[in-house]
């Protein structure tokens, strides 16, 4: 089993739009997403995280391919994904951990992804 257990979301806005999110301690674009609270189902992490790095309430659509990697402190990571569509939006609030909030296209979200890994993620919707 994975030493860091994280869930996350793939964000469809109402336009088709997919929601990345900039994270200045690493200077990456991805999907957001974070680790596992103690007990907590992957599903719920995924919809928590995902809420409060984009201030979007969302529903679970269904699972994506999830990611397995090393951890810029050399652990095994599992991070399982989900598609996801807003049902709610509380408005988005820049802080530490995320700075800046996009919504692109999928073929410009592509680009601006900072991980090849998470490519197959979104080629996956």
């Amino acid at each position: 089993m994975a030493e860091v257990q994280a869930a996350g979301g793939v964000v469809l806005d109402r336009d088709g739009h997919v929601v990345l999110v900039h994270r200045p301690q690493y200077d990456d674009w991805a999907f957001p997403k974070g680790k596992l609270d103690a007990g907590e189902s992957f599903e719920d992490a995924a919809l928590r995280e995902v809420e409060e790095e984009t201030g979007m309430r969302c529903r679970l659509v269904r699972e994506l391919p999830s990611s397995e990697y090393r951890d810029n402190k050399g652990r095994s990571k599992l991070v399982r994904y989900w598609l996801m569509e807003v049902e709610d939006e509380l408005g988005f609030v820049p802080n530490d951990e995320v700075d800046e909030l996009r919504r692109l296209p999928v073929d410009a979200a592509l680009v601006l992804l900072t991980y090849a890994r998470d490519h197959d993620v979104l080629l996956a919707v």
